[in-house]
């Protein structure tokens, strides 16, 4: 049986990250880095393309765990598994690293006598690749091309290979334990250096208890919020300060179907959300390593501004398919790299430019080329503001005269316009900017409104609505207490709602997205209607919905990208930093303290 999306717990190092099921399974784990090729993709396939489950001897596939915690505010995971003998404790871990990369697993005793079991099966290149394994100074080492995996515990128990598979046999009693480390290094370097787990737990308890207490959010739902942040620091890629918007890939927005992508990047949509919630909790060090990230992925000639970027900034992220695997109960086609790097859209520009003036006002360290960075785009936004896009939602059909990228490029030289007041010193035309500004929102309001409705629509002449448009309160596009605003909310819950939840668009008839199939309700529109409803003033509403919103997330408080009502489970790429930089940001607009304005 496979385990939902939801039944798994996330861990990492900063540097890629790994799921680990109640079964005791750890399923996904790309190495060395976010964006690598899976070592474990018994997520997307069987577990014959890698897994590693430690639990009691004789636990079948379904058997679950007793319970499961997060040690107090950390990403270290603590699995409780009750048999008929006594009770062991799993401690599943991943060391912010110096070089390499380490996954460890502690089995503690708890109380009685537990025979335990390890399997661990390793498939390099998402699971395609089974390596050769050999002994070697204490350890099980195996190796396939580039990767290489060095297997060890202490103190050593009892190992030997089966179908593939390297199996351990254990029992621990009462104050006993067992320690596995399992680290990967290139093939060509030698053996890497020795790491004491126990040591490393104790480093690693330590290095999250020092970055949480750093946290300045204290309103009424401060441990969901210090739990989104962790999880928005677990998919920072430490070296360059990029966020990936998930560590999987391929993990369905429909059960059985084809809307199946690859979310192992950075998005500069996410980049001003992103840095209000970092900012908003007093993360400035983390905002302004993002802000660097941004400012080095977007360099060069502002028409060939991507929407996405690699880790690092990479520019070519071409999508493949993997066909031998299965894909998540059986939803197909699995995609890594991801197509949409090539699209057009214009709301971009506007979400660059609204993030460096965020980081200005923020007071984070001024970088001197990014202003000329930001007249840079504008010039350019200046000139194709006109033309259609793909939008937000990178389509895959027609280009659209989208309102929400129209509503971001007035953003962009309302952004320009403000900075250029608020810093008289910087160089720029304040009145071509105003011109532009009002050219944007001129049209908007004629083309991008229904007067028949009351209600932005998705794009001009279109009857079809956009969750995306609850954005323009947020913006300042408009004054919360216009008719045209309200009028919207309300349209928008009316037609896209679902038991409170918010789809993106319509995907029903001739979908706008060009794709077959259907997809649940999107928890970032979600987390921007409890935004709008606060700003419209409707806070009783507000609340209600950001509690609803609270309960759908798992017993980790980890969140995917979109949720199920009729099946009532979690879709889509997990857990998503779009999700809980939508909870971060929410739970600071209930409190009345939002740094974006």
């Amino acid at each position: 049986m496979t385990p939902r999306i939801e039944d798994y717990a996330l861990i990492g190092d900063l540097q890629t990250a790994a799921l680990v099921g109640r079964n005791g399974s750890v399923d996904w784990l790309c190495l060395p880095r976010f964006d690598s090729g899976a070592c474990f993709a018994a997520l997307l396939g069987t577990e014959e393309n890698g897994h590693w489950r430690v639990a009691p001897k004789g636990a079948g596939p379904s058997d679950v765990c007793t319970r499961r915690a997060y040690v107090k505010d950390s990403l270290v995971l603590e699995t409780y598994w009750e048999t008929r003998t006594g009770t062991v404790k799993v401690i599943d871990f991943m060391p912010q690293r110096d070089s390499t990369p380490d996954l460890m697993r502690i089995v503690e005793g708890v109380s009685g006598t537990v025979d335990m079991s390890s399997v661990l099966r390793l498939r390099f290149d998402f699971g395609s690749v089974v390596p050769w394994v050999r002994k070697s100074h204490g350890h099980r080492v195996a190796i396939a091309g580039p990767d290489s995996v060095w297997l060890r515990s202490e103190p050593p128990v009892k190992t030997w290979g089966q179908q593939f598979s390297t199996c351990s046999s254990f029992t621990v009693a009462e104050g006993e334990s067992v320690a596995f480390v399992l680290t990967w290094h290139p093939s060509h370097s030698p053996r890497p250096k020795l790491i004491d787990p126990h040591k490393a737990l104790k480093h690693t308890l330590h290095d999250w208890a020092k970055w949480t207490e750093r946290c300045t959010y204290e309103g009424p739902y401060r441990d969901a919020v210090l739990r989104s942040l962790i999880t928005l620091k677990a998919l920072t890629y430490a070296p360059t300060g990029g966020i990936v918007a998930a560590p999987t890939t391929s993990l369905p927005e429909e059960i059985g179907g084809v809307r199946n992508w690859d979310y192992r990047f950075c998005w500069l949509r996410d980049a001003t959300l992103t840095l209000g919630a970092m900012v908003s909790a007093g993360y400035l060090a983390e905002a302004e390593a993002w802000r660097d990230w941004l400012l080095r992925a977007v360099a060069g000639d502002p028409a060939d501004l991507q929407i996405m970027y690699g880790l690092a900034g990479e520019r070519r992220l071409p999508e493949m398919e993997l066909p031998w695997l299965a894909g998540y109960e059986h939803s197909r086609p699995v995609r890594t790299g991801n197509a949409a790097v090539r699209q057009r859209q214009l709301d971009v520009y506007g979400e660059v430019i609204d993030a460096l003036r965020l980081a200005r006002v923020a007071g984070l360290h001024d970088k001197p080329h990014a202003w000329n960075l930001q007249l840079s785009l504008l010039g350019f936004l200046e000139s194709t503001w006109r033309e259609p896009d793909e939008g937000l939602w990178e389509i895959r059909g027609a280009r659209r005269h989208f309102v929400h990228s129209k509503v971001m490029a007035w953003v962009a030289a309302d952004r320009a316009v403000r900075s250029l007041e608020e810093n008289p010193e910087l160089p720029g035309d304040a009145d071509r900017w105003r011109a532009m500004r009002d050219a944007v929102h001129a049209e908007v309001c004629e083309k991008g409104y229904d007067p028949e409705r009351n209600t932005f629509t998705q794009s001009y002449g279109s009857r079809e609505l956009d969750a995306a448009t609850l954005l323009i309160v947020r913006t300042g596009f408009l004054p919360p207490d216009d008719p045209r605003v309200i009028g919207t909310v309300d349209a928008v819950r009316a037609e896209l709602g679902s038991d409170g939840l918010v789809r993106r668009y319509s995907t029903e008839g001739a979908s706008v997205d060009g794709l077959p199939g259907d997809e649940g309700a999107f928890l970032a529109c979600s987390f921007w209607l409890v935004d709008a409803l606060q700003r419209i003033g409707r806070p009783d509403d507000a609340r209600e919905l950001f509690e609803h919103l609270l309960e759908l997330r798992n017993d980790m408080g980890l969140l995917a990208e979109e949720y199920d009502v009729a099946a009532g489970r979690q879709l889509g790429n997990f857990p998503q930093a779009f999700s809980h930089i939508g909870l971060v940001n929410s739970a600071v607009d209930l409190a009345g303290d939002d740094p974006a304005g």
